[in-house]
Order: C-alpha cells, then sequence, then structure tokens
C-alpha cells in the first residue's frame, strides 16, 4: 500500500472515531496536562475538537495543528474515564502518523529515530560510547537515587537530575539465552526494553533471578530492538514499521509460552500497539505473527502472580520499612494490572507496604512530552512527589521504567532520600534467603 493510500485510510478511521465524543468535559477532571496548564486545548475535548476537520487544517496551519496534538502525555487517561469509550490514544496516534506523512520528520527527528532507534546494533554502539564520556559532562546529584547533572548549560539537560547509563548495558552482561523450562514446566521470551537495558540492568537480572528461581526458561534473542514506542509517538509510522518487522524476525520463530517484559509501556505497546498499527496492506503472515505475540505478551507483575501464583505471606509485615507504588499510566490504565504489582512487592515481609494519594496520578514523564515540555513535566511530577512524602515511605516501587527516570529526577531535586525500585527487584530481595 502506498503512503497516499495509507494516510487516506488513516483519516477515514480518524473521522469514524471523531464523532463518538459528545464533548462532554468529563476528561478534563482526570488529565494531568489540563490540572497544570487549565487551558481547554491541553485537554482530549479540545484536542479531538482540533482533529474534526483536520484535512483543511492541515492545509491551513500544519504546524500549529501538529504541536498542539503533540503537547500530551498519552497517558491515557482521559480515554480510561471517557463515557463515551472515545479511543482517544489511538486517534492521537494516527492523527500524528497523517500530520507527520504530510509534514516530514524535523531533522533532528530524523537523525534520532531513523539514523539511531530503527537500527539497534548502531544505537547499543552509540549509547555504549555515551557511557564511557559521560563523566566528562556530568557529575553526581544524588548519591542515594544514582541521578547525575550536566557539568555544562545545556537547553535539553539543564536544571535535570538525570539517570546516568549502566556502565555495562544488560546485553553485553547477557547478549542471549535460550534455556529449558524447568520445574514450573513454562518458557518465557524476555524483552529487555531500551531504558532497561541501557539504564536499569539491575531490573533485567533481577528477573533473571526470579525466573531461575520458580523454574522458568528464558528465552533471550541477540541483538533486541526499541519497541517502536517512540517511533509511533512521533508519527514516524516508517520507524516504527522497521522496528517491528525487527523484533517480530528476532521473536516469532522462536518456542515459549509467554512473551515477558518488565516494562509497562514495552507491554502495552506490544500488545495493543503493535496489533494496531499493523496496516491493511501488511500480509496476511505478518498479521498472524504479531497477534500470535500480542496475544502471549505480559508484564512480569502480572506473568509471575498469575501464572507462577506468588502470593502475600500471612501476616503481613507492618513495622518494616514503608515501601509504597506508583501506577504506570500504561499498566493501569492501558492493560488494567494494579493489583499484582502490588502483591509481588508484599511477597517481601521485609517491608510494609502503604498506599500513597493518588498512586495512579501521572508522574508527568509522557517520553518525548518530558523533552519537549519539561517546565510542565517538572510541575506534574512535583504532585506526584508531594504524594510520596505523604505516604512516609523510604522506597516507591514502579513498574515502569520511564516513571523510575522521572520519579529519581523529582526526588533528587527535592533532596529527598526515598529510593525509587522496580517490583522485580524488591521481590527478587526476598528469595536471597530462601
Amino acid at each position: 500500500m502506498s503512503d497516499m493510500k495509507r494516510l487516506a485510510q488513516l483519516m477515514g478511521e480518524l473521522e469514524e472515531q471523531l464523532v463518538v465524543c459528545m464533548r462532554c468535559g468529563m476528561c478534563q477532571a482526570v488529565c494531568p496536562l489540563f490540572a497544570v496548564t487549565g487551558k481547554e486545548a491541553d485537554v482530549a475535548r479540545g484536542k479531538l475538537a482540533l482533529l474534526d476537520g483536520l484535512l483543511n487544517k492541515m492545509f491551513e496551519d500544519p504546524k500549529g495543528v501538529y504541536e498542539r496534538l503533540n503537547k500530551c502525555l498519552l497517558c491515557g487517561s482521559c480515554a480510561t474515564n471517557c463515557p463515551s469509550g472515545v479511543k482517544a490514544l489511538e486517534i492521537f496516534m494516527k492523527a500524528r502518523i497523517i500530520l507527520t506523512g504530510f509534514m516530514g520528520l524535523s531533522v533532528t527527528k530524523k537523525m534520532i529515530l531513523r539514523g539511531m532507534l530503527s537500527n539497534p546494533r548502531v544505537f547499543d554502539r552509540l549509547l555504549e560510547w555515551g557511557a564511557g564520556f559521560q563523566g566528562l559532562f556530568t557529575k553526581p546529584a544524588s548519591d542515594i537515587l544514582g541521578t547525575s547533572c550536566s557539568r555544562i548549560a545545556s537547553p535539553i539537560l539543564n536544571e535535570r537530575h538525570f539517570m546516568p547509563l549502566a556502565k555495562v548495558p544488560f546485553h553485553r552482561i547477557v547478549p542471549s539465552m535460550n534455556t529449558p523450562a524447568g520445574s514450573s514446566g513454562i518458557k518465557v521470551a524476555f524483552f529487555t526494553g531500551c531504558l532497561i537495558d541501557k539504564i536499569f540492568p539491575k531490573v533485567a537480572q533481577a528477573a533473571l533471578d526470579i525466573f531461575s528461581f520458580h523454574g522458568i526458561g528464558v528465552f533471550i534473542p541477540e541483538g533486541q530492538g526499541c519497541c517502536g514506542i517512540p517511533a509511533i509517538s512521533s508519527g514516524d509510522a516508517e520507524s516504527f514499521e522497521k522496528l517491528l518487522l525487527y523484533n517480530i524476525e528476532k521473536y516469532s520463530s522462536a518456542d515459549f509460552d509467554y512473551l515477558v517484559t518488565a516494562c509497562a509501556t514495552c507491554t502495552s505497546t506490544i500488545k495493543k500497539i503493535w496489533p494496531l498499527m499493523v496496516n491493511a496492506g501488511s500480509s496476511d503472515d505478518l498479521k498472524s505473527k504479531v497477534e500470535k505475540i500480542s496475544v502471549k505478551t505480559l508484564d512480569i507483575n502480572q506473568f509471575l502472580v498469575s501464572k507462577i501464583g506468588i502470593k502475600v505471606p500471612e501476616p503481613e509485615n507492618k513495622y518494616g520499612e514503608i515501601i509504597t507504588y506508583h501506577d504506570p499510566c500504561h499498566l493501569k490504565k492501558s492493560l488494567g494490572v494494579y493489583a499484582e504489582p502490588r502483591m509481588l512487592i508484599k511477597a517481601n515481609n521485609g517491608y510494609s507496604f502503604r498506599e500513597m494519594p493518588e498512586a495512579d496520578w501521572c508522574c508527568g514523564m509522557g517520553g518525548s512530552f518530558n523533552l519537549q515540555h519539561y517546565e510542565i513535566s517538572d510541575d506534574i511530577g512535583k504532585r506526584k512527589i508531594g504524594n510520596i512524602k505523604i505516604s512516609g515511605a523510604g522506597v516507591v516501587a514502579t513498574g515502569c521504567p520511564a516513571c523510575m527516570v522521572q520519579i529519581s529526577d523529582m526526588l533528587s531535586k527535592a533532596n529527598e532520600k526515598i529510593t525509587v525500585k522496580h517490583p522485580v527487584e524488591i521481590y527478587a530481595e526476598s528469595l536471597k534467603n530462601k
């Protein structure tokens, strides 16, 4: 299918979906962006109104439409709480593809998405090189959180406390793996994800420790690629499709029961966006492979609780270090996974679990939103940090590495000595003495 036919198809789908919105404004109450800016244009209803008649607006002011449409966290709060069932995230992604197809990618995005991200080996080498030299440009910001800040004035890094790249990425520690199912009788394919591979390899190692303890076979293909969410969020269908094909080739020929990830965003992308964005011109074979993998995909918390049967010990420890949990948007709102991470945390009897207020309120990361609108991202993040502090926790866990990066930034800048961990790290700790 040609690019123009694909865009025409998406335009038709978009027009059909837009009529569902009743303009009731329910999305205002749950939109973290609107809570900060108070602007109608920033809430889902305002964006949907903008997209009504997109074909005309594209020719009148394509840049203005694109900028307003991209001022969105893609957190899914509006879609989850919409009484009419408007698929806002799907609409926004399709609209971004249409606009990008009409306008083209910026030079910067083309370099990052098509020159780096969609070429996994090049991307890995560049980030490994960056890890070796990052000490020249960064300085420690928090010993507890392991964050850094920039030594030089930078429009991107200025004022941020960011997680540095790991000295050794996970794909160098474990280039590949293919072990048979043990006592569990289950074998999983493990999708590492970019942030866990390059910033949080300890999370991946904790997952492998858990798999080993429970007798779970593991398949990890050599040279995994990005799940594609940065590309599709930017409207770059070309890079997304390239990464989709790359990953499908890596996993479709292997024999496994479930594809498991420890990244909420990767899970949501593989399970929902991969099949959604396989276009009508794709071969039946590709559609079949994507559907097969999508159906098998589970978040690691959900997998361990529902398939392995991890349970909360009785009675729970009420006197250990207090730990709380932040619900990643892509995990709770997109996939409905929220009880399982809490069960995994509570399985470690060394902690006392305590809920924070608004546990499912967005942390403000939003992927590229954080890069383009850092001041707003920072304001949203401060609300999250306030709620973490209210819980009295010394540790905050979350099932998304992007949320880990954002929360670490906010805690470090606030000089709060609260550790950020993934639920699998908490659970893996409890297995060491067993």
